[in-house]
């Protein structure tokens, strides 16, 4: 997996309409899964865990 196949904190703001400083919160309280190379980056299965659970079953 490259740096290009992570998602930056404003790509993921912009697909769950959040802002920017949000998606900072839910990293720091460690609802998302996050690693920092330069800035925090997201992999898109923690992205899709995070909305799974979030998800009404």
């Amino acid at each position: 997996m490259t740096i290009k196949d992570y998602f930056t904190v404003r790509q993921v703001a912009v697909q769950l309409d959040l802002t920017e400083y949000r998606i900072r919160q839910l990293i720091r309280e460690k609802q998302i899964r996050a690693t920092k190379i330069g800035q925090w980056r997201i992999m898109p299965r923690d992205l899709e865990e995070f909305v799974k659970s979030r998800t009404n079953k």
